[in-house]
């Protein structure tokens, strides 16, 4: 067992060093390509973190063989992922600005651009509602046709952010391998990090994964509670650890276009082949986890539309709303 406690603190450091390489080579990457922040955070580093958490759904779906237990996984991690970054990853940021306070020298104020952020939340909101509302539906030829319309609203929110993007002004810190190998910064050696970036956040997110089902397991947690609470945690970690490092330098657009775009891409693209390939029949525990994120959601949107600013205050909220949702986990296994 203390190997597996010890697998666990090395995926993590894995994981957190990968996410710093991964911060530093995205934005590198977006001011080469003359990107702005909704571009880099929502699109770019939102998708590219989103890849542990999008394959294991699709792996348990589509490629298992192991009938209802592995369903049960890909639907838990498809429900888990958008649940996970509306709750504990916008608690996270919240968290991080205060505890940056004295470095951040910003006060209350988080400097985000709130046209970004309410557009991303407002996209997610509506494509995840239509998301959940399939679930009462038993035609599968109307899910099917929901499930490609999840993918074209997906496309069409790309094109949104692209359209409506413009270039950041920010400074961007040299390259990091460029330090340690000793080599010019350029489009090539950018990728390169990227690529290695995601590798590690990869591999990482797998070796927590598989310690973490280990200790699960010990404490006989069901395989759908597995999917939902325990591997999202993991996988989305690459998020959370992301949007740590870029509060910590003022990059608050950044940190947030990182969550809210992962929640427009998990409530996309994941979702549409959950409901093309699976029965898609949600049970009360993912059936409130999805309306907790929601209602999340709305209130990180109803402050940005109210105030057109945002403070650390309805980030925190999140952590609020997932303490409600273990609260009437436990009550509804009991």
């Amino acid at each position: 067992m203390s190997l597996t406690y010890l697998g666990l603190l090395l995926s993590l450091s894995i994981i957190l060093l990968s996410c710093e390489l991964f911060t530093n080579g995205i934005e590198l990457l977006g001011k080469e390509l003359g990107l702005g922040d909704g571009v880099v955070g929502s699109i770019l580093s939102a998708v590219g973190t989103c890849l542990p958490e999008t394959l294991i759904p699709i792996i348990a779906i589509l490629f298992s063989k192991d009938g209802a237990d592995t369903t049960d996984i890909g639907v838990g991690a498809i429900l888990g992922a958008p649940f996970m970054l509306s709750t504990l990853a916008f608690f996270v940021t919240g968290l991080s600005a205060i505890v940056f306070w004295e470095k951040r020298k910003t006060g209350m104020k988080m400097l985000v651009n709130p046209t970004i952020l309410a557009r991303d939340i407002k996209f997610f909101i509506l494509v995840y509602s239509i998301s959940i509302l399939s679930a009462f539906i038993d035609s599968s030829l109307i899910k099917l046709c929901i499930a490609l319309g999840l993918i074209a609203l997906y496309l069409f929110y790309v094109l949104l952010t692209v359209s409506n993007d413009s270039n950041s002004n920010d400074q961007v810190e040299a390259l990091i391998l460029g330090k340690y190998l000793n080599v010019e910064t350029n489009i090539g050696w950018i990728i390169f990090e990227v690529t290695l970036a995601l590798g590690g956040i990869i591999f990482g997110a797998e070796i927590f994964i598989e310690n973490i089902q280990v200790v699960s397991a010990n404490f006989g947690i069901p395989a759908f509670i597995l999917s939902l609470i325990i591997t999202p945690i993991a996988t989305e970690l690459p998020e959370k650890f992301n949007s740590i490092i870029w509060v910590s330098k003022k990059k608050d657009t950044l940190a947030l276009g990182n969550i809210t775009g992962a929640m427009v891409f998990q409530s996309c693209i994941p979702v549409a082949i959950g409901i093309a390939a699976t029965p898609w029949k949600l049970d009360f525990v993912g059936t409130v986890s999805a309306i907790i994120s929601i209602f999340s959601a709305l209130l990180l949107y109803s402050c940005l539309r109210r105030e057109n600013k945002l403070t650390p205050i309805p980030l925190l909220m999140g952590g609020v709303f997932y303490v409600l949702f273990i609260i009437i986990l436990v009550i509804s296994l009991n």
